[in-house]
C-alpha cells in the first residue's frame, strides 16, 4: 500500500477526532490545571487580604520605616552627620544602658543631661543600646517612631474621609517638611513625641477620652515644654465633651504640674546652677516679651499651615494643642527657634494634619459650594504639595546614586579613628563625634574646662594647616605637648605625649 493510501485508511495512526478524545492527551492538562487552580486562588485570597482597607495604616507606616530609615543610615556611613546632636544623646543613653546617670560631656565635662533638658524617657532605648551599642541603633529608633505616627494619621484619616483621601493624607504626612527635616538631624528626643501626639489626637477624634489622656500624659517625660502640650490636650478634650470630667480636667493639672515642677525644681537640681539655663533665652533680660518679627513669625506660621492643610486646620480646635510650642519658639530671642530649619517643627505636623482630618468632614457639608468643592479636592492636594516639595527636601536624596556610595575618604577616616584606643578622652568636633562617643569619653572642641584630653580628633581646616591646627591644640591646652598621630580622609589627630 503507497503512502497515500496508507493515510486514507489510517494505517499511520489514530484519526484526529480519535487523538483528541484520547485520555492519555487530555488528563494530564486537566490535572495540572486542576492543581493550580487552588494554588490561584489561594493566592488571589493572600492578596485580597493583604490589599484590605485596614492594614493601609501598616504598610504606610512600614514604606515610611524603610525610607527613614536608609536615609538616616546612610547619612550616617557616609559621615554626613549635621550636628553633635546624636553623640549628645548617646552620650546620655550610654550612660543609662551602664544603669548611670546620663552624663554627657559634650555638653561639658560631668553635665548631666536631666539638668539641660529633661528627657528621661531616653531610658526606653538603653537596653537595646546595651545589647547593640552603636548610634545606628538611635537612628533606626528614630526611623520607627516617626513611622509609627504615620499609623494613627493614615488610620485617622481613612476613617474619617474614605481610603483614598485617607491615604492621600497619610502619604502628606509622612512626606511632610517638618517631619523629613527633622530625620535630617540626626537623632532627637522629639522622635518620641511624634506617636504620642498622633495616638492621642485620634482617639480625641474618636471620642475616647481615656485613651487621649493616657497617650498625652507621657508626653511630660519626652521634654520639659511638653508638659504644657499634654495640658493643651486635656483642655481640648474638655472642648469636645463639654463638661468637666475628671480625667482630662487631671491631665491639664498633671500637665502643668509637671511643668513648674520640671522648669523650677528638676532641671535647676540637676544641673548645680539653681536655675534653667534656658530663661535667658526668652527674652535680653530674662523677660517674656516676643523676640521674633512679625514677617518671621507670619512665614513660619505659613508653613506649617499652607502646604499640609490648605489652611482648613483652622476650622479645627486640634490646633490648639500647637500652641505651646508655637508660642515658646515666638517668645525666645533665639532666632534658631523661628524658623522652619532643623527638628522644631516636626511636632507640629501631626497636630495641624489631625486637625485637618477633623475639619474636612464638615467643610465637605458647607453651605458654600466653594468650600465644600475645596474640601473635596484637599486631600490630593496636600499630597501633591507634600510631593513636589520633597524634591528639595532630604526624602529626595533616596532617588541619587550618590546617597549609597562611600566616599573614599571614609574608610581612611574611620582607620584612623580606630588608632584611638577604647576608654580615652577625646576632644573633637561634629565629624568624629559619633564614631567616638560609644567608646570613648568625648568632649566638644574647646569645652574641656581646664581637662587636657588624650586625644584631639577634628575636620581638617580648610584655612589652616595641619600644623598650624596642632598649634591652635597647644594654646587651648597650654600645660600638655601634643604631636600628630595622622593626617586621613579628611581628619586631624592629635595625641598628647605629656602633661605638666
Amino acid at each position: 500500500m503507497d503512502t497515500a493510501a496508507a493515510t486514507a485508511t489510517g494505517d499511520s495512526g489514530p484519526p484526529p477526532e480519535a487523538a483528541a478524545t484520547d485520555p492519555a492527551t487530555t488528563d494530564a492538562p486537566r490535572a495540572a490545571a486542576g492543581h493550580l487552580r487552588p494554588s490561584l486562588r489561594r493566592l488571589r485570597r493572600t492578596a485580597h487580604r493583604l490589599g484590605a482597607p485596614r492594614l493601609d495604616p501598616y504598610w504606610t507606616a512600614a514604606f515610611f520605616f524603610v525610607a527613614f530609615a536608609v536615609l538616616s543610615v546612610f547619612r550616617f556611613l557616609t559621615m554626613s552627620n549635621s550636628s553633635w546632636d546624636l553623640g549628645i544623646f548617646e552620650q546620655a543613653i550610654r550612660g543609662y544602658a551602664h544603669l548611670q546617670a546620663p552624663v554627657v560631656d559634650l555638653k561639658g565635662p560631668g553635665t548631666n543631661v536631666l539638668g539641660d533638658h529633661f528627657s528621661p524617657v531616653l531610658v526606653v532605648l538603653a537596653p537595646l543600646y546595651r545589647l547593640f551599642p552603636s548610634p545606628l541603633n538611635l537612628l533606626l529608633a528614630q526611623a520607627a517612631l516617626f513611622a509609627l505616627s504615620v499609623f494613627p494619621v493614615t488610620r485617622a484619616a481613612a476613617r474619617h474621609l474614605g481610603r483614598l483621601p485617607g491615604l492621600a493624607v497619610g502619604f502628606a504626612y509622612g512626606l511632610s517638611w517638618g517631619v523629613q527635616k527633622a530625620i535630617d538631624f540626626d537623632f532627637h528626643e522629639i522622635a518620641f513625641a511624634l506617636p504620642l501626639l498622633a495616638f492621642a489626637l485620634e482617639a480625641v477624634l474618636r471620642g475616647r477620652w481615656t485613651a487621649a489622656v493616657c497617650w498625652a500624659a507621657p508626653l511630660v517625660l519626652v521634654k520639659e515644654d511638653l508638659g504644657v502640650t499634654a495640658a493643651a490636650i486635656g483642655a481640648l478634650v474638655l472642648i469636645r465633651t463639654r463638661r468637666a470630667a475628671p480625667l482630662p480636667v487631671a491631665l491639664v493639672v498633671f500637665g502643668l504640674t509637671a511643668a513648674a515642677l520640671t522648669f523650677g525644681v528638676i532641671i535647676p537640681g540637676f544641673n548645680g546652677s539653681g536655675s534653667y539655663d534656658y530663661w535667658s533665652k526668652l527674652g535680653a533680660d530674662g523677660g517674656a516679651a516676643p523676640g521674633i518679627p512679625l514677617g518671621t513669625a507670619l512665614h513660619t506660621t505659613l508653613w506649617v499651615l499652607l502646604p499640609t492643610t490648605g489652611l482648613l486646620a483652622l476650622r479645627s480646635p486640634l490646633l490648639l494643642v500647637a500652641l505651646p510650642t508655637l508660642g515658646w519658639r515666638f517668645l525666645s530671642h533665639d532666632p534658631h527657634y523661628w524658623g522652619i530649619d532643623w527638628h522644631y517643627n516636626a511636632v507640629l505636623m501631626p497636630v495641624v494634619f489631625l486637625a485637618l482630618v477633623d475639619a474636612l468632614p464638615r467643610a465637605r457639608v458647607s453651605a458654600r459650594p466653594w468650600v465644600r468643592a475645596y474640601a473635596h479636592h484637599l486631600p490630593a492636594a496636600v499630597a501633591a504639595a507634600a510631593l513636589a516639595l520633597t524634591t528639595t527636601l532630604p526624602l529626595s536624596r533616596l532617588t541619587e546614586s550618590a546617597t549609597y556610595r562611600i566616599p573614599p575618604d571614609v574608610p581612611a577616616a574611620e582607620r584612623l579613628l580606630a588608632r584611638i584606643p577604647d576608654g580615652a578622652s577625646v576632644e573633637a568636633d561634629i565629624r568624629p563625634i559619633s564614631r567616638l562617643t560609644g567608646r570613648t569619653r568625648v568632649f566638644w572642641l574647646g569645652d574641656t574646662r581646664g581637662i587636657s584630653p588624650d586625644y584631639i580628633a577634628v575636620q581638617r581646616p580648610t584655612d589652616r594647616t595641619p600644623r598650624q591646627a596642632l598649634a591652635d591644640t597647644a594654646a587651648r591646652h597650654p600645660g600638655s605637648t601634643y604631636v600628630m598621630l595622622g593626617d586621613a580622609g579628611g581628619l586631624l589627630v592629635f595625641h598628647r605625649t605629656s602633661a605638666s
